[in-house]
């Protein structure tokens, strides 16, 4: 039996704040006992967390832990076995910055799921889409003129033996695309339904697969009790979306009103990814992204965080998602949260946002994203309160990290 007691440390709450002292006893993975001064036991040794702040462990719900470069020519002449070691490395860092379970967006399998699961490699709990799926021409769709190659956008999902569909057109070819990802072990469909910031051709974010295609992707996922998250920065392809029953809206920078209205009636998150459009809108103003590129990155950043404002005053569920797709990005996860806070959540909001609401979001809330009595006890440790968020900014602001009740990451 594994058992121990964390005596001291003051505790996220249901509403997001913290309180406490309390101790923590965990036995076999678990939370055995939450309480103030709990009786000493020979049985559960004590450690000493007097002082911290302890969080439930981070969800990451849009990240894409396969790929760890934009730059295609780098990804095309790279071994598939080198980008998973490398997307394997990246896992840990991200396990090791507080981030216990994601949300693959696209790119990661059922293979290195599973890995993760039976202890091969250290990395987050995952639920994974495999291959986001794009009309042709689509955000998806990197198609090379030259050659006249079929590719994914930038080469984000490498081939591989059995990797489903990604481009596909019409109700049948989307209702086969599906049952490939499902047949794949996908925990989620990923449709791509409005173009995005790096898509490969120039125009805005036009939009993309019709209403009958997003209907049967939606109806098919859902026979398979599998739900769908949809990629949409905003006009009629999001209503549309939601009004086929997605689970969450990824990005939504252009949300209405009316489509906040209708999110909140039939309870579909918006993941609004601010780091990374603030990341592209900063780049564009230095000149360092391209044309159209540059065009859609520097609109993004204009309308930054505007719908999280809107989100929130429809009662809109928020969850933390980072869009993370660099070498450079994974394991810098946590800095989302305090940019969520800028936009208007609260910083309990957002601690929500980052912890409860991810993990509700992903359907798994009975057993993670809180610390009561008889969930799996994944942690943060901060050795200071929180405040404003800004230590979240720092990957060093998290010194201790708890996954199934071991120590991953040990306070200095």
């Amino acid at each position: 039996m594994s058992a121990f007691t964390l005596r001291g440390p003051r505790v996220l709450d249901e509403a997001g704040g913290f309180r406490g002292p309390l101790d923590i006893r965990v036995v076999n993975g678990r939370i055995d006992r939450l309480a103030a001064d709990l009786p000493v036991d020979p049985e559960f040794p004590d450690q000493d967390y007097a002082g911290t702040y302890l969080l439930p462990g981070i969800f990451d719900v849009h990240v894409h832990a396969m790929t760890n470069s934009a730059d295609a020519m780098e990804l095309l002449r790279t071994p598939i076995t080198y980008r998973v070691a490398e997307t394997l490395a990246a896992l840990k860092r991200t396990l090791l910055a507080g981030v216990t379970s994601i949300r693959d967006a696209g790119g990661l399998d059922a293979g290195i799921r599973d890995a993760l699961a039976r202890g091969l490699a250290e990395g987050p709990q995952a639920q994974v889409s495999v291959v986001a799926l794009s009309q042709t021409g689509g955000h998806g769709d990197g198609f090379l003129a030259g050659p006249g190659w079929e590719m994914s956008n930038e080469y984000m999902t490498p081939d591989y033996p059995g990797r489903p569909a990604g481009v596909v057109d019409g109700v049948d070819e989307v209702r086969r695309a599906v049952r490939q990802n499902v047949r794949a072990g996908a925990d989620w469909i990923k449709l791509l339904v409005t173009g995005g910031v790096m898509s490969a051709g120039d125009g805005q974010f036009d939009e993309q697969f019709s209403p009958e295609e997003i209907a049967v992707a939606v109806s098919e996922a859902t026979r398979r009790a599998v739900p769908v998250m949809a990629h949409a920065l905003g006009g009629p392809a999001l209503r549309t979306a939601v009004e086929a029953g997605v689970r969450s809206i990824e990005h939504g920078l252009w949300l209405t009103e009316e489509d906040a209205a209708l999110m909140a009636e039939k309870g579909t998150y918006l993941v609004p990814t601010l780091t990374i459009y603030r990341q592209l809108a900063d780049a564009a103003l230095l000149g360092a992204l391209p044309g159209a590129v540059a065009t859609r990155a520097k609109a993004a950043g204009d309308v930054l965080g505007e719908a999280v404002r809107i989100a929130l005053a429809a009662g809109v569920p928020i969850a933390l998602g980072s869009d993370f797709a660099h070498r450079n990005d994974h394991g810098h996860n946590l800095r989302e949260i305090p940019l969520l806070h800028r936009a208007g959540l609260s910083p309990e909001q957002a601690l929500l946002a980052a912890t409860v609401n991810g993990a509700r979001l992903c359907g798994v809330d009975g057993d993670v994203g809180r610390l009561v009595e008889g969930q799996r006890f994944d942690a943060v440790v901060l050795e200071q309160d929180p405040g404003d968020l800004s230590l979240f900014e720092r990957p060093e602001g998290v010194s201790g990290v708890f996954q199934n009740g071991r120590a991953v990451k040990t306070r200095s």
